[in-house]
């Protein structure tokens, strides 16, 4: 029985929109239940992107080989980071489904179990992120590059169990429908990273001047701090109170390790996981074939990434939302409403993306602008932003499709075309036009696009196969 009904400081579960509304009013009633929960997962997006937006934009100043080690550091720190964050990911509709379902118990179990696979995965993605300093050098980047990117990443990882376990209970958080609290934490992140780049890359207050590796110090010091609020809002607030996950369940043997549930997080995280990484792969790799090509190209990718990636983060948070809004109502048994649901938070990805996409083609050289002085990086940055904006609307729908397909529970199918898309067509067109044949970044942009178009379909297919409902004998 459901916990949560003796307990006034509860919230009930989103209720599917009525069948009976017009298919106007039923769309509209649907995108405003994904909205309102995905409004503040976009502030939190926003945020956590900002500061990657700040750190390019405040590197971009000291030049372009403070920019270039930046960008090489972020994409080899963000291989690992992907992992991470698709592992909690999963979290999100298992503890739906659960909540959707009335089951307190099972909430709880979830987000217990997850702890152990916090600890776990900080001891191994902490000692993965460490090898970049025999890493980047054996694939070829560029020498004079190295010492940043390797500061970067080094004074990063040791922000890695907090980053994870913020992710633990944003997750969770997420999957109970109570986003708020992510939003104002994850802005007041962004903040103290920008006053911490203002201190650590320029010598202020004292500090010493550390250019761009300073961007890795005051980011480990703003995610660490991002994690402390997470837990301390968690244990105070009433919302949290029928799950007890603070009530000292480590000590009294609730959250001992469970086999069968961690086998659960990590099989539905590791194709999560699998999925973000094939993608987030993909461009790190592209960023890493940019980096061979020069500090000039690098930086303009990761201008043009940059970007892109900020705008991304809208149709992103829509796709969490719509796998928390399907997630309780397939918990609470409505799969047709979940169905319809899902649709609606693939058709508002994809609208947002035409919208992101028109405005990159009017505006790419002022956006570009924005980043930095040197008139051959903005040249090169502007026309690669114009190819971003040729990819946007297969970005849109493929992280659509793959967030109502989390919803569903359905990962591991998603996770082998993602990777079929992304490393079978994608990569080997970016790397034989780009670098082997020569014809330069542009080239490797080209197979980006492929690689989303082909997983943009791809999923849609297989979204359309899961969700069907048994047909009526």
């Amino acid at each position: 029985m459901r916990a949560r009904q003796a307990c006034r400081f509860a919230t009930a579960p989103v209720k599917a929109v009525n069948d009976s509304m017009t298919t106007r009013a039923r769309i509209g009633a649907e995108a405003r239940a994904i909205a309102r929960l995905g409004a503040p997962i976009l502030v939190n997006n926003l945020s956590v992107t900002g500061m990657s937006f700040a750190d390019t934009v405040m590197a971009g100043q000291l030049g372009a080989r403070d920019l270039a080690g930046l960008a090489i550091g972020v994409s080899f720190f963000n291989l690992f980071m992907l992992i991470g964050l698709g592992m909690f990911m999963a979290l999100a509709p298992a503890v739906a489904h659960a909540y959707g379902a009335g089951d307190d118990r099972g909430v709880r179990r979830y987000i217990h179990q997850s702890w152990w696979v916090l600890l776990m995965l900080s001891i191994v993605l902490f000692a993965g992120v460490r090898q970049a300093r025999w890493v980047l050098p054996a694939i070829g980047i560029a020498p004079e590059i190295l010492p940043i990117a390797i500061g970067y990443v080094d004074a990063l990882s040791w922000a890695m169990p907090g980053m994870l376990g913020f992710f633990a209970l944003r997750f969770a958080s997420e999957g109970l429908g109570h986003t708020r609290p992510i939003m104002y934490i994850a802005f007041g992140g962004l903040l103290l990273n920008v006053f911490g780049n203002w201190m650590f890359m320029y010598g202020n207050l004292g500090a010493p001047a550390l250019g761009a590796i300073g961007c890795g110090v005051a980011t480990a010091i703003s995610l660490w701090v991002m994690c402390m609020a997470m837990v301390v809002y968690v244990a105070v607030q009433r919302v949290y109170r029928p799950y007890a996950l603070f009530s000292g369940a480590l000590f009294s043997g609730v959250a001992r390790p469970d086999v069968r549930v961690i086998a659960e997080l990590l099989g539905l995280g590791a194709s999560v996981a699998g999925s973000v990484l094939a993608e987030g792969g993909l461009f790190v790799a592209a960023a890493l074939l940019m980096g061979v090509m020069g500090s000039i190209t690098a930086s303009s990718h990761q201008i043009a990434l940059n970007y892109a990636a900020f705008m991304f983060m809208v149709p992103l948070a829509v796709s969490s939302a719509t796998t928390i809004r399907v997630g309780h109502l397939l918990g609470g048994g409505e799969r047709a409403a979940g169905r319809y649901a899902a649709g609606v938070g693939i058709g508002m990805c994809a609208a947002i993306m035409v919208v992101s996409a028109t405005l990159i083609v009017a505006l790419n050289d002022q956006i570009a602008a924005m980043y930095t002085r040197d008139a051959e990086v903005r040249s090169l940055a502007a026309a690669l932003l114009l190819l971003a904006a040729v990819f946007q609307v297969s970005d849109g729908i493929q992280v659509g499709a793959a967030g109502a397909l989390r919803g569903f529970k359905d990962t591991a199918v998603p996770m082998a075309l993602c990777v079929f898309s992304y490393w079978a067509v994608g990569f080997p067109l970016a790397y034989l036009l780009g670098v082997r044949h020569g014809l330069g970044p542009a080239y490797v942009w080209i197979g980006l696009i492929a690689g989303l178009s082909v997983s943009a379909v791809l999923l849609v297919v297989r979204f359309l196969k899961i969700s069907v409902l048994p047909q009526p004998r």
